[in-house]
């Protein structure tokens, strides 16, 4: 009987220091309209790639650009959508590069020891949806950050500009946040 009560306090002790894992649904609120006068067919597909060239106001917060893409596919995850396809792509330059760092990394940019990058939970939960995670390479060598640097299921592309044009040829909407 103690072993059992040992375990059971045990486990509860443990299980208290647990952290619930973010999910699409932590970021960013997304509201149930009722009643359009704009009626849009939301069965067909979706594609969108977002330009995102500024970063988080905040180094404790996301980086708003990154949650509207979260956003973004929640609203078009209702259940009744059934013939729905939904498509993201995050293509990302100039100073929003900094919040697409590794833990490490983004607290020696910002000389803060132990800080962590908000948005890297974010940006792994983005990827888990297939959402093409793309950093511009020109932006990577003028910042002089590599690889080993950054979030690892960011992918580097030869610039911004020809990512975007090649997104926008496969029947992507640019959208600017």
């Amino acid at each position: 009987m103690k072993k059992i009560l040992l375990i059971f306090a045990l486990f509860i002790f443990v299980s208290g220091f647990s952290q619930t894992k973010a999910t699409l649904a932590s970021y960013g609120p997304v509201y149930k309209i009722g009643n359009t006068d704009f009626k849009i067919d939301l069965n067909q597909e979706f594609k969108a790639v977002f330009d995102v060239a500024s970063g988080s106001e905040f180094k404790d917060k996301p980086n708003q650009k990154f949650v509207t893409v979260a956003r973004y596919l929640r609203l078009h995850q209702a259940p009744e959508l059934k013939n729905n396809s939904v498509k993201a792509a995050l293509v990302v330059h100039g100073s929003a590069i900094f919040d697409l760092l590794n833990h490490e990394a983004y607290a020696l940019h910002h000389n803060e020891k132990n800080l962590r990058n908000p948005n890297y939970e974010l940006l792994s939960i983005l990827s888990e949806y297939d959402v093409d995670l793309i950093l511009c390479g020109q932006t990577s060598r003028h910042r002089s950050i590599d690889r080993s640097k950054l979030h690892p299921d960011i992918k580097i592309a030869l610039s911004a500009m020809t990512t975007l044009i090649h997104f926008q040829k496969k029947g992507y909407t640019i959208l600017n946040f």
